[in-house]
């Protein structure tokens, strides 16, 4: 298949739309561990195409799930109707997440998640009689989603510095990433629990009493990879439950599988009051997304609320008939298949190959928790993000896609992967390094 023959029409996103127009890299098909360009060669794809193709390419039954549903539904209005499959899906979800986490709100993306979670909590304090309970915490590096509820809690400064002065009532933890006592950990890195008692410090700073919520992701990705440090998300959770204030875990990109669980959430043991996910939910197939509470938010929601309405929020696609079909045919996959116990079975194999890169030509530091790994670059000079791209569009080349964050290269395939591919990827970023200035 040739290229389109004009590609000035779309304005792509976070993308240099200049530099790529000049040199496009097109996809026209995929399958399993591979995406095909238009010059008809396999890509490894090393990053589950953006965090969330956990099952690999192409699924069979999901493709039957969606053109069944589309036969015998289109679409449902959400306000006032409701549909079969989003009520099995929503009991589906309470099945894998947390004990106690029994109410599912649906959405579009991540994202909406996130925007729905916030806007939850809020309603949720007023609900009970809190009604002072107004600020979000976020963190510094965090990354909830691109709209306006999600940019003000996050803490990348690209995603926040054009758009005015956001949501009034946000501050932020401090980041966990400390290069010099933690660089090339494996896993969790050993220092850093102490940094959660910032929230200590925000709580002196403007009482509980006006605190709302805080979220942060389990563990940081589009940032650049950043695991917590071991007895963070503990520390964390013991101070919000302190000063009743909702602890909300970002898991779009933690969650179905990724570290080898249903949720990060499971994996680190901690259980927050919100869990946000998205991506991986429909193997990427339908847009779509979760917010998930615990009964309690819920159940308050109902018992306190002030008009017939519980939430004035919500989504013309909210539960949309072909996102449900397409997200229990791929938990369906999950399940039978394995891929979560596959996945926790290829994170020592992906930690040893990723690793196995210290020293390599520009390498500064090697991060790696679950199916996931990040190998950061020492940055040129003033020219921030130039090596990490490079590589990125060599390794390409080369037949491998892989993410590049700033000067960090993120790597998060499918759940599918196998010992041969895991190699495979990490043998062609280290050709593609040798090949960058």
């Amino acid at each position: 298949m040739s290229k389109p023959n004009n590609l000035e029409s779309l304005w792509m996103p976070f993308t240099p739309n200049k530099t790529f127009k000049k040199d496009p890299r097109i996809i026209v098909g995929a399958k399993d561990m591979h995406f095909i360009s238009d010059d008809n060669r396999e890509i490894l794809d090393g990053t589950a195409g953006l965090w969330c193709v956990n099952a690999g390419h192409g699924r069979k039954t999901i493709q039957e799930a969606v053109s069944k549903q589309l036969e015998t539904l289109d679409y449902s209005p959400p306000f006032q109707f409701g549909h079969p499959k989003q009520f099995e899906l929503a009991n589906r979800l309470a099945e894998i997440f947390p004990e106690g986490m029994n109410h599912v709100f649906f959405s579009n993306s991540g994202s909406e998640a996130v925007d729905s979670a916030l806007k939850i909590a809020l309603a949720y304090q007023r609900a009970r009689g809190h009604s002072s309970k107004t600020r979000l915490i976020g963190r510094e590096r965090g990354y909830h989603g691109v709209g306006f509820g999600g940019i003000s809690v996050g803490g990348m400064v690209k995603n926040r510095m054009y758009f005015g002065s956001l949501l009034s009532g946000v501050d932020h933890l401090r980041h966990t990433h400390n290069h010099s006592l933690n660089a090339y950990s494996h896993g969790q890195p050993e220092h850093g629990a102490e940094l959660a008692d910032d929230l200590e410090r925000i709580v002196q700073l403007h009482d509980a009493s006006t605190i709302a919520a805080v979220i942060v992701e389990p563990i940081a990705g589009s940032t650049g990879v950043l695991p917590p440090p071991k007895g963070y998300l503990q520390r964390l959770r013991d101070i919000c439950t302190k000063h009743d204030i909702l602890l909300i875990f970002d898991e779009v990109i933690s969650a179905f599988g990724r570290l080898g669980k249903a949720t990060g959430s499971d994996y680190f043991g901690i259980t927050p009051d919100i869990i946000c996910c998205a991506k991986g939910l429909t193997n990427a197939t339908i847009p779509m997304g979760a917010t998930v509470v615990q009964d309690y938010i819920y159940e308050s929601m109902l018992e306190n609320a002030d008009a017939p309405i519980e939430l004035f929020h919500g989504y013309t696609y909210s539960g949309h008939p072909v996102a449900c079909a397409a997200a229990l045919a791929t938990l369906d996959i999950y399940r039978d298949e394995g891929l979560f116990d596959n996945a926790a079975k290829m994170a020592p194999l992906i930690e040893q190959a990723a690793h196995s890169l210290k020293g390599s030509k520009h390498v500064i530091d090697i991060r790696n928790l679950g199916v996931i790994a990040a190998i950061e670059l020492e940055p040129r000079g003033n020219a921030v993000g130039a090596r990490g791209f490079e590589t990125m569009k060599k390794a390409w080349e080369l037949g491998l896609m892989v993410r590049a964050n700033g000067d960090t290269l993120a790597f998060s395939p499918p759940l599918i992967v196998n010992e041969s591919q895991v190699d495979e990827m990490f043998t062609k970023v280290k050709q593609a390094l040798e090949q960058v200035e």
